[in-house]
């Protein structure tokens, strides 16, 4: 079993910056994948960026050059720099994470969700 913890959301204005932490507690999987995914009002849940135990990453268009996604593998966390917010950039973001255990079965997980308002 795999426990994702988020923070760092927050309310800021248009062109500020927030980051986000998701530390996964487990004692006997190994992560593999760690990523970012947000949810908007009315909206469907959406890739942010996802990073590989490799470092490869994945950024949605929309985010592109504005926010980095890093982790520490040591600790199993993974971060989300957010730059020059824009007000569309609100919503819930949700920590992701792919982990085995023993098997070759890869299993799923999210975090709480940690709410990220953008000001105009």
């Amino acid at each position: 079993q795999v426990q994702l913890v988020e923070s760092g959301g927050g309310l800021v204005q248009a062109g500020g910056s927030l980051r986000l932490s998701c530390a996964a507690s487990t004692s006997t999987f190994s992560i593999h994948t760690m990523g970012w995914y947000r949810q908007a009002p009315g909206k469907q849940r959406e890739l942010v960026a996802t990073m590989t135990s490799g470092g490869i990453t994945n950024y949605a268009d929309s985010v592109k050059g504005r926010f980095t996604i890093s982790r520490d593998n040591a600790k199993n966390t993974v971060y989300l720099q957010m730059n020059s917010l824009k007000p569309e950039d609100t919503a819930v973001y949700y920590c992701h994470a792919g982990a085995s255990g023993r098997g070759t079965v890869t299993y799923y997980y999210w975090g709480q969700g940690t709410q990220v308002t953008v000001s105009s």
